[in-house]
């Protein structure tokens, strides 16, 4: 009998075949993956170590078994931590070996290469007929190639099984903090720990919600986690790649290592869909906000119902206000869409977790409907897709606003904390993680501007505010509903908002181009024209620079300061239009061309920090003008550039290029260029940024350069 019940007349077996091994072994490496595992397998048997190398017929690739071909799975158990202990010897004498852990699985294809060429063996072969295992593996052993494929026992067993007592004992929290403390030592890298993070946290909701309180066992923890990880694979490349096998097989494999006794039906829930290319018309569509109190949703939800038809086609739209109804709203949203099954839902109601976006998926499967997620667009910090910049505009709005359904207005006196719980419920994501979720999940993503590009820094008054409130609030979270620490701080966050009425007026893009711009992006999804952004952390091997941006408004007032105290400054000045060509400023710190990408990276704890810099003097000539500048103190750090005359370039003549900048100082000597000494000096304060390529990244996409360093290393 096979693995399905059938009888079968080639007397494969479910028992492991002990001469797979030395088959392996004896094999002809396919691929570099092929040839570490080999090396492993071959020392641990050579050396006697207390470790298991059982092989199985893998029955799921049966149609592609011959004679020439045949598939196994093979586990890798180590018994004993004398194993370990050991090996971590053996790789000091060879440091190429590959790491050793408790146990794995590997896909295995021993095949005959019958042209001879090692390349030609990662092409699709199928073959059609069964034979028997042994007739099939008994010649011509030292032309057998190999293909391996490794099966992620770590997260099935470390991160799923041994986290169950954590996760239903103490919450996903603590769940979380294992499953990352786990991470920390094997040493993962942070972009992985990010796919595993997700992936973890889908898995925490889930099994929690199907059984409640209830733990699952421990003996039967595969027969949740494989149907889990199986339709998990299915959302993407990507997330195949980070699962590896899943489903009935891994189940196969772990009740004959474990003899784990009789398992209950399994019943695989339905496979998680991606909003196709073109949303059909004969679907409905569900327009969602994953956002915070006073990001404009309902106002730009009244603009697309006012819209002229719409969404650019027929379908009938509906403007469901989450404030304006009682009760569960995504429940109500739910009996909607099954009374309209085509019609488009404005889902007018913050959507912050995964909870509420697995929901919103399970209602499109459900009601054959597709999923659009709005979101304000905004920097982020290293651990929430929102900027302070942006939580300062959500609230500045909503304590400007009155009669508000659900009271969350100026009259609210726990205005400023809920909308601290809100950008709360968002911690532990950055930008590029929060986005590429929401595009892995629905397929699509449409942002909403929100702040203005090239806006000056947010007020240290603005700024240290919010942060207070953060720390009040973490500090609080067991005791919130009393909000008995809370007045003084409220009336403090009124006090400074409007006292920075004007800056946070300024810093905002206009509600009619946001309105424009969302409209036009939802339409080219409804119509299929939408490109998928890239969410990818970009390649370190094209880091630039380090810089600090700096308000140009600034250097203007500046300029105008010294055009009226110093002639040959006006002489300088009269024939030229800086404010029509100084649109950008910035002092250089360190740049990877002359200083080396660990010189910029060094950088990174100060990325997205408030820097003060002084300017002393102007130094200008025919051909360019640049302030000479100091970097201040962050966090009790004095900041220094690499640059051997830090400076800020404002003109260049046509046709120069803004690093002839650099030689102004020995322009000067030469009496071929003019100083003008600023006493005292000016401080403008401006914002720490690292560049790729001329594209600004955050603090995350450093952590994962270091890690990444730390590999080669």
């Amino acid at each position: 009998m096979d693995w399905f019940g059938n009888d079968v007349a080639d007397g494969h077996s479910r028992n492991a075949d002990r001469s797979v091994v030395s088959k392996f072994l004896q094999a002809l490496p396919a691929d570099l993956s092929t040839t570490k595992l080999q090396e492993m397998v071959r020392l641990m048997t050579e050396k006697r170590f207390p470790a298991a190398f059982k092989c199985y017929h893998n029955f799921h690739k049966i149609n592609s078994v011959s004679s020439d071909s045949l598939h196994f799975k093979m586990v890798i158990h180590v018994h004993s931590d004398s194993a370990f202990r050991r090996y971590q010897k053996e790789m000091r004498h060879n440091p190429g070996l590959w790491p050793l852990y408790r146990g794995f699985f590997v896909d295995v294809n021993l095949f005959k290469n019958n042209k001879g060429i090692a390349a030609e063996s990662s092409q699709e072969v199928n073959y059609g007929s069964r034979t028997n295992a042994k007739d099939g593996l008994a010649n011509e052993d030292a032309n057998l190639m190999i293909k391996l494929k490794f099966l992620t026992y770590k997260i099935r067993t470390f991160l799923i099984r041994n986290g169950l007592p954590v996760l239903f004992k103490q919450g996903e929290a603590a769940y979380k903090a294992y499953y990352l403390r786990q991470m920390k030592i094997w040493n993962t890298s942070a972009a992985k720990q990010r796919e595993l993070s997700r992936m973890l946290d889908d898995w925490a909701v889930y099994i929690r919600e199907t059984y409640g309180h209830e733990q699952l066992s421990s003996f039967s923890y595969l027969s949740e986690a494989e149907p889990f990880l199986e339709q998990y694979a299915k959302r993407s490349p990507k997330t195949q790649a980070l699962i590896g096998s899943a489903g009935s097989l891994m189940r196969d494999l772990a009740i004959i290592e474990g003899s784990r006794g009789k398992e209950r039906d399994i019943v695989p829930s339905s496979p998680t869909p991606m909003v196709k290319e073109v949303i059909r018309k004969d679907e409905g569509l569900i327009v969602f906000f994953p956002g915070i109190p006073g990001c404009a949703k309902s106002a730009l939800c009244k603009e697309i119902m006012s819209a002229p038809r719409g969404l650019g086609d027929d379908r009938p739209v509906h403007h469901l206000m989450g404030d304006l109804f009682e009760g569960k709203y995504w429940g109500m949203v739910a009996e909607k869409r099954g009374k309209e099954p085509y019609s488009v839902i404005l889902a007018d109601k913050n959507a912050p977790n995964r909870g509420v976006w697995r929901q919103i998926e399970d209602m499109c499967r459900r009601t054959k409907a597709s999923a659009i997620p709005v979101v304000p667009d905004s920097e982020g910090t290293e651990s929430n897709p929102f900027s302070l910049d942006a939580l300062a505009v959500f609230m500045f709005r909503v304590l400007h606003r009155a009669n508000h359904p659900r009271n969350l207005d100026k009259s609210s006196p726990h205005a400023g904390y809920v909308l601290l719980k809100f950008y709360d419920l968002y911690h532990g994501k950055n930008r590029n993680e929060f986005e590429a979720e929401l595009i892995e999940r629905f397929g699509s993503l449409v942002k909403m501007p929100l702040l203005e590009p090239n806006r000056a820094p947010l007020p240290e008054c603005v700024r240290s505010t919010l942060q207070k409130g953060l720390d009040l609030y973490g500090r609080l979270k067991p005791t919130q509903d009393t909000y008995s620490e809370w007045p003084e701080w409220e009336t403090q966050l009124r006090e400074t908002l409007l006292q920075n009425v004007e800056y946070l007026n300024s810093i905002q893009v206009s509600f009619e181009s946001s309105v424009e711009s969302v409209l036009k992006q939802l339409k080219a999804v409804v119509k299929g024209e939408y490109t998928t952004p890239n969410t990818e952390q970009p390649s370190f091997g094209t880091i630039v620079y380090a810089a600090v941006n700096l308000p140009v408004s600034s250097f203007l007032a500046l300029l105008d300061t010294l055009d009226g105290q110093d002639p040959k400054v006006e002489g300088f000045l009269k024939d030229k239009d800086l404010r029509s060509s100084l649109t950008q400023a910035h002092l250089t710190l360190a740049h990877k061309r002359s200083h080396g990408v660990t010189a910029v990276a060094n950088y990174g704890p100060y990325v997205n920090k408030n820097v003060p810099i002084n300017m002393n003097a102007l130094l200008f000539s025919e051909k360019s003008a640049a302030l000479e500048a100091e970097p201040g103190v962050v966090d009790g750090e004095k900041l220094s550039s690499k640059n051997e005359w830090p400076h800020v370039t404002l003109w260049t003549a046509k046709g120069v290029a803004a690093k002839e900048a650099n030689v102004l100082p020995r322009l000067l000597a030469e009496g071929k260029a003019t100083r003008v000494e600023i006493n005292p000096p000016i401080t403008i304060t401006g914002v720490l940024r690292v560049f790729l390529n001329f594209v600004l990244v955050g603090l995350a996409s450093l952590i994962f350069y270091f890690n990444f360093v730390s590999c080669l290393c």
